[in-house]
């Protein structure tokens, strides 16, 4: 095993690696339009787990089944999260812009048995004391700030103008952030780190992420308060401050961006789809039946990387060595026609993926905290701009080259100007 410095990957793949002629490259133009045909063609051409490769032509497993995904997720003893195990640490540059994902840090989401349970029980424990109602009260308020900065010119641009600030204030709120100084840094800061477009420094991003979360941590230790920081601070399992930094750095990041997309995709949905037209133009009634079929069709988290194989073993009909790489394929779990027979993907239940499944799931109560803030934010929208429509035609909306995070690039609405 190797550290995370070694030499640029080869053009070719390394020798033993999961990588084979027929290797599909993870990016690409039907990443940003149509990935979910990309899916059924994979699937089709290679089965439950595809052989594909990572920026530079590095190799790995895509996991593409719903059975297959919670195997993964369900099986830490040959699936686990701690990335050191990964045998292609050699072929990995420096500047690898996927380091901010897979580079082990001492938090949460690498670790393993009794000590992920005692860092997962930190996090549970302090969001738990989150009251849900206190939070919908402050994102109304938030909405609310928000809509006003842009409501007077009858036009907007959504995701960089409420989307993404509304759940990274809320959730830098529970954490113990209140003042608005430095919430758009960290926003922009997040956001990179996440998903880096051109002209970005994902690495740099994220080290400004944790100074910043650092002196949050130092504040909090002096002058604690009726916040998540505080009260893992507080709690007897006597995390480190620089345990603590990493953790909320996880929470914050699992809850800004996967949330900002979650709330667009969802406008997206109820502002171009017929089905729901009547309904939000006669008030809520369909809010919540659009939250949950995008997290079944265009989940915010498509791809999550990953795990990294104990010791040989099979999966899907595939040979997995010994620290191979697997990517969860969340978005192509969600429709595999293995749940959805008739071709037709409802959105009658909960059983998606998008918070993934078993240890390392997202932890509870995180998914309602999440759904507080997304159904906050659409309704209290629709509410103050009742005849909002698209600025463009729906054709012209696209999405961010990415292929984790599933989310528009822009997304620009048109209304009635109200006075202020």
């Amino acid at each position: 095993m190797s550290d995370t410095t070694g030499s640029p990957s080869a053009s070719t793949p390394p020798p033993g690696c999961p990588a084979h002629a027929d290797a599909v490259q993870l990016g690409g133009l039907e990443y940003q339009q149509t990935p979910s045909q990309l899916y059924r063609t994979m699937r089709r051409e290679h089965g439950a787990v595809a052989p594909v490769l990572l920026d530079g032509g590095i190799p790995a497993w895509l996991v593409l089944g719903y059975p297959e995904v919670c195997y993964v997720t369900s099986h830490d003893e040959l699936f686990a999260r701690d990335s050191r195990r990964w045998n292609q640490w050699p072929n990995i540059p420096p500047d690898w812009p996927l380091l901010p994902f897979v580079g082990y840090q001492p938090s949460v989401l690498f670790t393993e048995g009794p000590e992920h349970q005692r860092r997962a029980g930190v996090i549970t424990q302090a969001l738990e004391g989150v009251d849900q109602f206190e939070l919908a009260r402050e994102c109304e308020l938030i909405a609310d700030h928000l809509i006003s900065s842009f409501s007077g010119s009858g036009q907007a641009e959504l995701m960089s103008m409420y989307a993404h600030a509304l759940p990274a204030r809320a959730v830098l709120w529970m954490c113990g952030v209140y003042g608005d100084a430095d919430v758009d840094q960290l926003v922009d800061d997040l956001r990179i780190s996440l998903d880096a477009g051109e002209g970005d420094d994902p690495v740099a991003a994220y080290m400004r992420v944790g100074e910043r979360i650092m002196r949050l941590v130092k504040e909090k230790r002096e002058q604690p308060g009726p916040d998540v920081t505080s009260r893992m601070l507080q709690h007897p399992a006597g995390l480190s401050d620089e345990e603590i930094v990493q953790d909320l750095i996880s929470v914050i990041a699992a809850a800004q961006q996967p949330t900002a997309n979650w709330i667009c995709n969802t406008l997206r949905l109820l502002l171009t789809d017929e089905r729901f037209a009547v309904n939000v133009s006669g008030g809520r009634v369909s809010v919540g039946d659009a939250l949950n079929e995008v997290l079944w069709l265009d989940t915010p988290t498509q791809n999550f990387i990953g795990r990294w194989a104990v010791r040989d073993t099979q999966l899907g009909g595939r040979l997995i060595r010994e620290g191979d790489c697997l990517v969860l394929g969340l978005a192509a779990a969600n429709t595999d026609p293995q749940i959805w027979p008739d071709s037709h993907v409802g959105a009658e239940n909960s059983a998606h993926l998008s918070f993934s499944n078993g240890e390392h799931r997202c932890p509870y109560p995180a998914p309602l905290l999440a759904d507080v803030m997304a159904r906050t934010a659409v309704e209290t929208l629709l509410e103050r701009l009742p005849d909002i429509v698209l600025g463009v035609e729906t054709w012209e909306l696209t999405w961010r080259p990415s292929i984790w995070m599933r989310g528009l690039t822009s997304m620009p609405v048109r209304f009635t100007p109200s006075v202020q």
